[in-house]
Parts: C-alpha cells; structure tokens; sequence
C-alpha cells in the first residue's frame, strides 16, 4: 500500500477517495464506524478520503469499505450515484 501512483491513475483515485467520503456521509457513518466496520483503521480512511491525495490501496480494502458502506465496489469505481443512492 501506499506505492507510487502513476499520473494517469492519480485523478481516479482522488475521485475513489471522494466517492467513499460521500457515501460514508450519506449513509451517517463516522470514519471511525466505517473503519471499523471495514476491519481497517480510522487513518486509513482518513488518508483514502483526503481530496488532495491519491493514495494506492488493495484490492482487499476497497472490497471491505464497499461492504461495509452496503455499495458494490463497482459502483464506488464507476462514480455511479445513481446505483449509490439505490444501495
């Protein structure tokens, strides 16, 4: 985790991260539930979510937030609100 991140991915990640805030929000969840529910920590959260940073995490840790929000992962990567919001 956290490996260099190559500029075509960097936008795409920064936007996963703002995606996951979002839907943490909507569905009332502090990062420390979220994380918790994950089975991950508060500062990875933190650091997934910060709009300014593009950090690369596993496969296995978008799969665990997705499950814990209640959303397919692939909603999450698409930027698919729609679907989100249905979830």
């Amino acid at each position: 985790m956290g490996t260099e991140i190559t500029e075509k991915n960097e936008k795409q990640l920064k936007e996963l991260g703002i995606m996951i805030s979002t839907c943490r929000k909507i569905k009332g969840l502090s990062q420390k539930e979220l994380a918790e529910k994950a089975g991950i920590s508060r500062s990875l959260i933190s650091v997934i979510e910060a709009p300014r940073l593009a950090y690369n995490f596993t496969l296995d840790v978008l799969l665990n937030i997705a499950d814990a929000l209640g959303v397919g992962a692939e909603s999450l990567l698409k930027g698919d609100w729609q679907t989100i919001l249905k979830e």
